[in-house]
């Protein structure tokens, strides 16, 4: 038995939820999802089977994470970020290659942001809010735009 927090307005169909975690209302969690300790999945989220997040990862409204998703600790993800794992989608295609994502310890991705499939998003790195992500993202590195670019790299120190 878990300390989660599941809202009864859930649909938690996974019986991997770390304790402490908090998943509010109207969000789905597909049986084979696994979510780790001291999480807080806001409402509106999605979450399919093939899919693995960290320690005290922050998903807030709108976010939907697909099969092949791995989030590590300490992620950020903001309102609304749109993740892909099919570069050449297709109604009812049996023979899509589905790509995994990363997301690396420490990052975070601001509103809106557009993240296609197969990137790796480094670790401590920053995706400003409604950036087109088509690349990977080093880490300790801030990217911005479309298609995202770099902006700065992160001062020692600023790092989580």
């Amino acid at each position: 038995m878990t300390s989660a927090f599941i809202h009864p307005l859930s649909d938690v169909q996974s019986k991997w939820i770390g304790d402490r975690s908090r998943i509010w209302q109207f969000v789905v969690i597909l049986p084979e999802a696994r979510i780790g300790e001291d999480c807080n999945i806001c409402s509106h989220c999605f979450i399919e089977n093939d899919v693995s997040v960290g320690d005290r990862v922050t998903l807030k409204c709108g976010v939907q994470l697909w099969d092949g998703m791995v989030v590590e600790d300490d992620v950020f993800i903001g309102p609304n970020v749109t993740f892909s794992n099919d570069r050449f989608p297709r109604s009812r295609n049996r023979d899509a290659r589905l790509e995994k994502t990363f997301i690396e310890s420490g990052a975070s991705i601001g509103a809106g942001a557009v993240v296609l499939p197969g990137v790796r998003i480094g670790r401590n790195a920053m995706v400003g809010a409604g950036a087109v992500v088509v690349r990977d993202v080093e880490q300790e590195t801030v990217v911005a735009g479309n298609p995202a670019r770099v902006i700065s790299k992160i001062k020692p120190g600023l790092e989580t």
